[in-house]
């Protein structure tokens, strides 16, 4: 490649990454629109919560269990050089609740709805499924996009609180079966440790990588390519981009709720 054809392949990479910025904010202003406007199509909310929530129950309580579990036997390594054992819950229950319970529960339903979301729509797209609805009268983005933003925002909350309760009971079974911690000081411990500033902390986060990962993955399904390549490419750049933006968001919330919350 010469000298010369470098800036403007960097210059025509700038701009499309740009571009493509300011297009997902649009789309999202235009959905977020279409959300408050009649008809409310509650059946199909309804079916996405069931594909987005229901259906992740399973993979959700399992990582969760193993999650908490696997914290309370590296606790317990750790905290037992200082002789500090007893603190072994609040570390797991403070651990969940605000970072890797939302944190992990996003990356989840992500990785199995998300894709699929961005999947089905780019699918629909490139069958001309999404004309059909527009020949009919029908708005595709109130029709398609609204159900999965709310069904997204509704969803990582509540399995975020089933992945902590998982979680959490993961801990205390392996930490007082298995690592022989006191019953009563595992509860007592995490009982004086953990706030409800902490659950709010985590609920706040998860409510937005909802957001973050529904609107992502419409996005990209929204403007897919043709054929099977382009909704591969848009299929596994919905699952990337959202992993990486809900880890680089968690960052930035975790610093502002600092200041804000504690």
């Amino acid at each position: 490649m010469s000298a010369t054809k470098i800036p403007i392949k960097l210059g025509r990479t700038l701009i499309s990454v740009f571009t493509g910025f300011g297009s997902a904010w649009l789309f999202l202003f235009r959905v977020v629109g279409r959300a408050f406007l009649p008809p409310y199509h509650v059946s199909l909310v309804m079916k996405q919560i069931y594909q987005v929530g229901v259906e992740s129950i399973a993979v959700v309580g399992l990582v969760g269990g193993f999650t908490g579990a696997v914290l309370a036997v590296q606790g317990e390594y750790t905290l037992s050089k200082f002789g500090a054992t007893a603190y072994t819950s609040p570390m797991i229950a403070l651990s969940l609740l605000r970072e890797l319970g939302p944190v992990l529960t996003a990356l989840m339903v992500n990785g199995r709805a998300g894709s699929a979301m961005t999947a089905e729509l780019g699918i629909m797209k490139i069958t001309e499924q999404v004309d059909a609805l527009r020949s009919m009268a029908i708005d595709p983005l109130q029709h398609l996009m609204v159900p999965r933003l709310i069904a997204g925002i509704i969803c990582l909350p509540l399995l975020t609180c089933l992945f902590n309760v998982i979680g959490i009971a993961g801990g205390y079974l392996v930490g007082v079966g298995t690592l022989d911690l006191s019953s009563g000081t595992y509860m007592s411990q995490m009982v004086s440790a953990v706030g409800w500033v902490d659950v709010y902390s985590g609920i706040i986060k998860a409510t937005l990588f909802g957001l973050c990962f529904s609107w992502i993955s419409c996005y990209k399904g929204w403007n897919c390519g043709f054929g099977a390549v382009g909704v591969n490419a848009a299929t596994t750049s919905a699952v990337v981009t959202s992993s990486v933006t809900i880890l680089v968001l968690d960052y930035f919330l975790t610093s502002i709720l600092t200041q804000v919350l504690f």
